[in-house]
């Protein structure tokens, strides 16, 4: 049957060049997702009231979200290709297995940091210094793992860059009352679904002996998770309310609320199949609030 699925388009690639594809993880859209809809968030705040988002700076951020998305798993599986190999999820990975030598996949982030730059030039001064500023957090956060149990913070100042970048690129300047709560919820919510997916390794963290907060938590994960989703949630009230936000975006954070309730409510973290399927719902979340957001400006 005819599938228009990401992993159905990489596997119908040229035989070359899909092991670049599975690199920077075209096959589960997932990722670029999480990173892609906080840019959407900011972007959608920003509007004026009473207009759609603009579209010509989504469209910008989106092809941004693919490529710094892939940059940051070219990176990662460089740090990281010997601990993959001894991982049965991740062996499989073009580095780990083989399929690309380390000194290809350096050219090939060298390619995928190139294009980005040129999204990136696109946006305003102001843009282009705060999105260079993120560099650094892409580069180091695949070491964290090694040095503390809170490697998902990390991920989380990385990947919610978007939140400060996307109302720069329409304000030309972050308005901080709106945007440092907005990134605040981002990271919160971020702990929240990368937690869950860390569950799924923990057996194998242990015995090669990396860190997450899946082994910080323990047991107590979903109290944890509650915690962090209760944050997420007065974070995006104050962003609002400092923007004038109306019904339907407190109406889509409750909304918000009650999907983050269900995914810790029916998670089970002894269950890696459970794990990757709460973990990937969260792109329902993003979009529930980039809903909220819209409507509420209209």
């Amino acid at each position: 049957p005819l599938s228009f699925s990401a992993a159905e388009l990489v596997r119908a690639a040229p035989g070359p060049l899909q092991p670049y594809l599975r690199l920077m993880r075209l096959h589960q859209p997932a990722g670029t997702w999480l990173l892609y809809l906080p840019c959407t968030w900011s972007i959608g705040l920003a509007a004026e009231p009473g207009c759609l988002p603009d579209w010509h700076t989504l469209s910008l951020f989106g092809v941004g979200a693919v490529l710094m998305r892939g940059a940051g798993c070219t990176i990662n599986d460089m740090w990281d290709r010997d601990y993959d190999k001894k991982v049965v999820r991740t062996a499989s990975r073009p580095l780990a297995a083989g399929d690309i030598s380390t000194f290809q996949s350096f050219v090939f982030l060298g390619g995928q940091l190139s294009l980005a730059l040129c999204v990136l030039l696109c946006l305003n001064y102001y843009s282009v210094i705060l999105g260079a500023a993120s560099l650094s957090l892409v580069i180091t956060y695949p070491l964290m793992k090694r040095i503390t149990y809170w490697p998902q913070l990390v991920l989380g100042l990385t990947f919610n860059w978007g939140a400060l970048l996307g109302w720069s690129a329409i304000k030309g300047s972050c308005e901080w009352s709106v945007c440092l709560p907005l990134y605040l919820a981002g990271v919160m919510w971020t702990l929240v679904y990368d937690t869950i997916y860390a569950h799924q390794d923990k057996k194998d963290d242990i015995i090669i002996g990396v860190k997450s907060t899946a082994l910080h938590f323990k047991e107590a994960t979903k109290q944890w998770l509650s915690g962090f989703s209760l944050a997420m949630l007065l974070s995006l009230c104050v962003a609002g309310m400092n923007c004038n936000q109306t019904f339907p975006y407190y109406s889509a954070m409750a909304a918000v609320g009650a999907h983050l309730a269900h995914q810790i409510y029916t998670l089970d973290i002894d269950k890696p199949e459970d794990c990757w399927k709460k973990f990937a719902s969260n792109r329902t979340v993003g979009v529930l609030l980039f809903t909220g957001i819209v409507l509420g400006n209209l």
